[in-house]
């Protein structure tokens, strides 16, 4: 877009994006890395982002959905991609023709892809998923022999080739929890057996933006970073953005929309919850839940106008949300900062999500498609 949005936009620095690769790649020096692009790049945009990964090194694209990972082949990104979330009945034969690694959590889709690639002429690439403790997808140990032994005989037949083994962290974003080295160790236990059997994965992987940034014994051959690439600390508890060497991609804006003045006892939005207690200003801010504003942030959610950080005043509606600005001076189009990198003064979407008693992968990731990404440095 040409000209810059008036009411509410998020403005997305691409140079955030290379330069935050950057960082993470030279916290795992020793393996690839894949940027994660999944839910629209956790709100930033998938396409825009996956070039600027790719610019900086970034040598896969990893996706939830198979539709996200063919929408980047469409739009001509020819990396490896890598999707995980697959339902019966999944388009696995466009994905196996469009060469996207697919992931097997379990025999049922194994038999899936297998059809698929016998349609397509063609082998699939698969990635064997291991559940080693987080209790979502992967297969069970229990189950895993059965699901390695289908597998390499699907090799040998020649529908699929085994390109990765793979799984996932609960706890990475914990220092010190129990459970990482267990599944550490299951991992390790799992991807032997595998290997043992006749596999011979191009890529072993487990870390996430957290493991990547703390725990390098768990990086293998490629490390999966999703929120990091767009600045955000992946938990409080590992620092801030700018401690871990990350830089905020994603700046939320808007425009006042209405300055006045009202009396002291004034109710101010739904409810009343917030109720003046002298003569003072009200700022109208155009956004609301319906952009991705948390409503749960209501009375709390910090926002720069007028050179001071304030607070929602009141309940946060559909589209637009109040702050009181007292005796200062604010006019009608002045800039009002919801979140950014902080560099200036402003909240960053931790502070959001501390207002909204959430995480910042939620903050970034809700901001809705009616509000216009304004990409700087592309």
């Amino acid at each position: 877009m040409n000209e810059t949005p008036t009411r509410v936009y998020a403005e997305i620095d691409l140079d955030a994006v290379r330069r935050n690769v950057r960082a993470l790649r030279e916290r795992a020096p020793r393996a690839e890395l894949m940027a994660v692009v999944k839910a629209d790049a956790y709100g930033h945009g998938a396409l825009h982002c996956a070039r600027a990964a790719l610019d900086a090194g970034a040598t896969w694209l990893g996706t939830a959905t198979p539709e996200e990972a063919l929408a980047l082949r469409a739009a001509g990104i020819g990396s490896r991609i890598m999707c995980w979330l697959w339902t019966p009945g999944g388009p696995w034969q466009e994905a196996v023709e469009a060469d996207i690694d697919v992931s097997v959590s379990g025999l049922w889709a194994l038999e899936e892809v297998r059809r698929a690639a016998r349609a397509a002429g063609r082998p699939a690439r698969i990635q064997l998923k291991a559940d080693t403790g987080l209790g979502r997808n992967g297969c069970q140990p229990a189950d895993w022999a059965e699901l390695v032994g289908e597998a390499v005989a699907a090799q040998a037949e020649g529908t699929v080739r085994v390109t990765g083994v793979w799984s996932h962290f609960a706890c990475a974003d914990e220092p010190g929890h129990p459970s990482i080295h267990l599944q550490l160790a299951a991992f390790r236990d799992m991807l032997a057996y595998a290997e043992k059997e006749g596999v011979e994965p191009e890529v072993r992987h487990i870390a996430n933006s957290p493991a990547t940034l703390t725990l390098p014994e768990s990086h293998f051959d490629l490390v999966r970073c999703g929120l990091a690439v767009y600045g955000v600390s992946p938990a409080p508890e590992l620092g801030t953005s700018a401690e871990l060497g990350l830089r905020p991609a994603m700046t939320l804006k808007a425009s006042v929309a209405l300055v006045k003045t009202v009396p002291a006892g004034h109710g101010v939005s739904y409810g009343h919850h917030y109720v003046t207690d002298s003569e003072t200003n009200l700022a109208l801010i155009p956004a609301g839940y319906a952009d991705g504003i948390p409503r749960h942030a209501s009375d709390r959610g910090p926002v720069l106008v007028g050179g001071k950080v304030r607070r929602v005043a009141g309940r946060v509606a559909m589209d637009q949300f109040v702050v009181d600005i007292g005796g200062d001076r604010v006019r009608v189009g002045d800039e009002a900062v919801l979140f950014g990198s902080g560099d200036q003064g402003e909240p960053t979407a931790e502070d959001w999500a501390q207002a909204a008693h959430t995480i910042a992968y939620e903050i970034v990731t809700r901001i809705g498609g009616r509000v216009p990404r304004v990409y700087r440095n592309g």
